[in-house]
């Protein structure tokens, strides 16, 4: 039996990975920038973050925006996963960290 059969859960992903320096973005983490920085203009900061080893499966976003503000931390994440729609399609997780700017 597959291992992802035992774990009763779906397709298992293998990723090499690949080293690189701490100032550089992978293509993924550039391109999920991207897009950030299109849907949230106001962001004072936004930072992507390859957690699947380089493969692109899973990110970590921390995002801090006005458009945040007064609004539930559900609600910050549905803004932030509508945003990424698309490329959520070829993810297999995300965590996301969403705040409000400090006055």
């Amino acid at each position: 039996m597959a291992a992802a059969g035992l774990l009763g859960r779906g397709p298992l992903l293998l990723c090499r990975s690949t080293w690189r320096g701490f100032s550089s973005q992978s293509e993924g983490e550039a391109r999920v920038t991207r897009v950030l920085r299109e849907k949230f203009p106001r962001a004072s900061s936004i930072r992507v973050v390859d957690i699947s080893g380089g493969c692109g499966a899973m990110y970590e976003i921390h995002i801090e925006s006005e458009d945040f503000r007064e609004k539930r931390t559900v609600q910050q994440h549905q803004m932030v996963n509508q945003a990424l729609s698309e490329e959520i399609k070829s993810m297999h997780g995300l965590r996301i960290f969403t705040s409000t700017p400090k006055p």
